[in-house]
């Protein structure tokens, strides 16, 4: 109990680590409130500026930038109406019309302590919880291990597009995308179209950062021209009876918030917009309606949104599987940094556990001081005309992608992979069951192989052995009811059911 609480202060103790989590945090509520810019390319982007430092400056940057911007997509979501990113969506729909009232200081005010309410619950869970789900995951099989990666990917699949054909096409080609090379078992070319090129693979750093961020600058040229809105500023912190009032509804909005975050694919955008949901449907009589300016429209989808932050560190340092796409990209960090995230990392590494829960805390707390200052200045920087944001993004990208093998051809896949994700995103496709697949992709093959190698390559028993564990037949059926439940058959029996309710 001594040692974890001394690994757990180690950020809060050392001026550098601190400075770094302040920093990380300042530059993601910037960068998360911007339009066009991520949190998910800007923490992709950090992976090469951090890939030579020592493990714990780069996790410490990296996670406060992940809660700042986390945080920081309510700002122009409030203030302009142009979400930041996508769990700021239900943020505007009660976050802009009170701005419209002139009451945008009180809203923001209110977003950022709830945020901090959020994320203080998602932190406390993940605190509590994982150490329980790594004992419990030690019992995994490696078909375990396959299921919950598929399993993922429907999820993504499922939830962030709305077409279940489109999702996972989009999980298939990440997939594809990391088998590219040669194969870890046989040493056999695999989709290298017998190129010296592409034995080594395809960086996923590459394609991280040209899904997310050139994807993201070719999306804003059909907005270069639209004019920066001025807004004035007033209220920013709301008293303590504001506070107290929505406090039940945060707690209740945070519990959804961490346990959609857990689900590995998922996130706080999720999250949000079930929150959301489910403030309107408890609030009975609020004073302002939904959509015109509810307070509760903005605690809801806040709270939840951060909470899912803490919830979605579960199953990435549990299970290795990440639980959205920052923390795919963070469990990349940590190969590159030699840590192995999954069950044994919390028996051989417990110091990385409770530092990472040090960092997110104090990421929190940060985020809370940023939030409540700076709003004037903030909004000369959403201002900022797109003909300059823009080229700012494709540097970035073409900087971070070349940092990291210090290759040419790692800004070509990006340059390729950012114009494939333009054409995605116009065509309705999501991009992160591509990002996930890339992730999953080795997850999936491996233990695919070790499951059907211990079942002495028989297929009648690996479904035996499905049928007969308890663990693999609830996933198994999970993954039967994700891929269900996306058919139009389910949609017209749920019609029908309804119909004989009335």
């Amino acid at each position: 109990m001594f040692d974890s609480l001394m690994y757990f202060l180690t950020v809060w103790t050392q001026p550098e680590l601190l400075f770094l989590v302040g920093l990380g945090t300042l530059a993601g509520i910037y960068v998360g409130a911007i339009p066009g810019l991520s949190v998910t390319m800007a923490v992709s982007i950090l992976i090469s500026f951090t890939f030579s430092w020592d493990v714990y400056p780069a996790i410490s940057l990296m996670i406060g930038t992940y809660m700042g911007g986390v945080y920081g997509g309510s700002r122009t979501a409030i203030l302009l109406n142009i979400p930041g990113a996508p769990s700021a969506i239900a943020t505007a729909m009660d976050g802009y019309p009170m701005a419209q009232k002139g009451e945008a200081g009180v809203a923001i005010g209110v977003t950022t302590v709830m945020s901090f309410v959020g994320g203080l619950i998602g932190i406390l869970v993940l605190a509590v919880a994982a150490p329980l789900v790594s004992d419990f995951a030690l019992g995994f099989q490696p078909r375990d291990y396959m299921l919950l990666a598929v399993l993922g990917i429907l999820l993504v699949g499922s939830l962030s597009g709305g077409s279940l054909l489109k999702g996972i096409f989009a999980g298939a080609f990440g997939i594809a995308i990391g088998a590219v090379g040669m194969d870890p078992l046989t040493f056999t070319e695999r989709f290298t179209f017998d190129t010296q090129l592409m034995r080594g693979g395809v960086s996923f750093i590459a394609v991280m950062i040209g899904m997310f961020g050139v994807s993201e600058a070719l999306h804003q040229l059909h907005h270069i021209d639209t004019p920066a809105v001025k807004q004035k500023i007033g209220r920013i912190v709301p008293s303590w009876g504001v506070v107290r009032k929505y406090l039940p509804l945060s707690m209740q909005t945070s519990t959804i918030g961490v346990v959609i975050g857990a689900l590995p694919g998922t996130g706080g955008d999720i999250a949000a917009l079930m929150a959301y949901d489910h403030a309107k449907r408890v609030t009975k009589n609020p004073e302002v309606p939904f959509g015109e300016g509810a307070m509760e429209g903005l605690v809801a989808p806040e709270t939840a949104n951060n909470a899912a932050v803490g919830g979605a560190f579960i199953p990435m340092m549990t299970l290795g599987i990440p639980g959205d796409a920052v923390t795919a990209i963070m469990i990349g960090a940590l190969f590159i940094h030699g840590l192995n995230p999954g069950p044994m990392l919390m028996i051989d590494k417990p110091d990385m556990f409770w530092f990472i829960v040090g960092a997110l805390s104090l990421a929190n707390c940060f985020m809370l001081i940023f939030g409540l200052t700076g709003i004037r200045v903030f909004t000369k920087i959403v201002e900022m005309p797109r003909a300059v944001l823009i080229p700012l993004i494709l540097l970035l990208s073409i900087v971070g992608a070349y940092a990291v093998n210090n290759s040419i051809t790692d800004i070509y896949w990006m340059l390729g992979f950012g114009v494939f994700g333009y054409f995605m995103k116009h065509y309705d496709y999501p991009l992160g069951p591509v990002i996930l697949g890339v992730i999953l992709s080795r997850l999936l093959d491996d233990n695919w192989r070790r499951a059907i190698i211990s079942e002495r390559e028989s297929l009648p028993r690996f479904f035996e052995g499905i049928i007969t564990s308890p663990l693999s037949l609830t996933l198994f059926v999970a993954v039967i009811l994700i891929f269900v439940s996306q058919t139009p058959l389910w949609g017209s029996v749920k019609s029908r059911l309804a119909r004989k309710a009335a």
